[in-house]
């Protein structure tokens, strides 16, 4: 099991991981909404924004978006904790233990990208992103 910092921006999320890593070196990687299945139900203005990215360089993993909630970006709901589980079984039990009393915002479910993906508000206002990529 692993865990990484998870990064939302308001628009700039290129320019800040792009900062990130001359500071920090590594590979950098970029998915924008216009090379994603969701392109379609969005603006042409939104298709040139981050759908995610991932800033690596061994064992540091630093991941970032573009896709603010409908509540917009709020000091707090910027950085999420994105656990990497290890099996099916793994990301079943830790998403119902962290969501118990929280708030389950993404139900896990088969991503577009071949991964079980969820995520939720845990009931110390804490947000998590789950993940199991079964490829």
């Amino acid at each position: 099991m692993q865990i990484y910092g998870y990064l939302t921006f308001n628009g700039n999320c290129r320019e800040a991981m792009t900062f990130y890593q001359e500071c920090l070196g590594g590979e950098l990687c970029f998915q924008t909404i216009g090379e994603s299945p969701l392109s379609d139900k969005m603006s042409k203005k939104m298709k040139v924004h981050i759908l995610h990215s991932t800033l690596t360089k061994g064992n540091l993993v630093l991941m970032g978006s573009d896709m603010v909630g409908e509540l917009g970006l709020l000091k707090g709901n910027n950085v999420s904790l994105s656990l990497n589980c290890g099996s099916e079984d793994e990301i079943k039990t830790c998403y119902a233990k962290l969501s118990s009393g929280g708030k389950a915002n993404h139900p896990l479910e088969n991503s577009f990208w071949g991964a079980l993906f969820g995520d939720l508000t845990d009931k110390f206002g804490n947000h998590w992103i789950l993940h199991f990529n079964r490829m």
